[in-house]
């Protein structure tokens, strides 16, 4: 595994083969998706820690969902990925989209944990104010109702490692780099959907509070030809909630559309 630096932003990279760009959400790291690494052997995978979350330190003067988009399109430039299958969850999933729908990057296939199209009003006037909180008071209180609200009570039942794993997710990030997050999210707009031609899987927690089922089912409306999985009893968190499952269902979409 090696480690790559571009500005600000750093990334994970192993493997060989067809690459895999993978965008964590809201308060997530590339370890987000770590349950998943090994179903991608035979695979170039590249996991970025989103300027200003984790490890890569937050740039100001770039505010907004997009500005991350390129970030991410341009670091992959800077390690000759000039087409790749992109996975995201939640807030990175609406990067994904932003970077399918680009037609000067060849997206091979989109995977999209817990699917989000932009904010309703009160989801955008919600992030604000968690965006004041974390700047305010820090991530403790944020990181204990995430971690409760996100995840689905059987999986905080039968796996209470799932609820601490987000807590701690949560509790690494800066706080001005989680809050910037949240304005980003807060303004971001709908991706261009007629323009994402590439085979599109959404796969949906039946629990999730934060991408409830009904969402991923208007992206599949949107997207020509996408496809919808849904993980029962499962909330927000399903990469790590039903991390086999989630690891399969991946690994069958990148083999179908290779």
């Amino acid at each position: 595994m090696a480690e790559l630096r571009m500005g600000s932003m750093i990334a994970e990279r192993s493997g060989e083969g067809p690459a895999v760009v993978m965008i964590h959400g809201l308060g997530g790291t590339s370890n987000t998706f770590q349950p998943q690494m090994a179903a991608l052997n035979g695979f170039d995978v590249l996991r970025p820690d989103l300027p200003g979350a984790g490890r890569s330190a937050l740039r100001p003067g770039k505010p907004g969902l997009k500005a991350m988009a390129q970030d991410v399109k341009d670091m992959m430039r800077a390690a000759g990925i000039s087409r790749a299958h992109l996975v995201g969850h939640s807030m990175g999933t609406l990067i994904c989209q932003y970077l399918a729908a680009d037609r000067d990057f060849q997206a091979l296939s989109l995977t999209l944990y817990g699917a989000i199209l932009e904010p309703p009003e009160a989801a955008r006037a919600g992030l604000k104010d968690r965006a004041a909180a974390a700047r305010e008071k820090g991530m403790t209180g944020i990181a204990d109702a995430v971690s409760q609200a996100s995840v689905s009570a059987a999986s905080r039942k039968a796996n209470p490692v799932v609820p601490a794993f987000v807590r701690e997710s949560l509790m690494r990030q800066d706080p001005a780099g989680y809050a910037a997050h949240c304005e980003a999210l807060s303004g971001a707009q709908a991706a261009d959907h007629a323009a994402i031609a590439c085979p599109t899987l959404m796969i949906a927690g039946s629990d999730d509070p934060v991408a409830p089922v009904a969402m991923a089912q208007e992206l599949k409306r949107r997207i020509t030809g996408a496809t919808v999985e849904i993980l029962s009893g499962i909330g927000h968190w399903m990469t790590m909630e039903d991390p086999q499952r989630s690891a399969d269902l991946l690994r069958q979409h990148l083999d179908a559309a290779a």
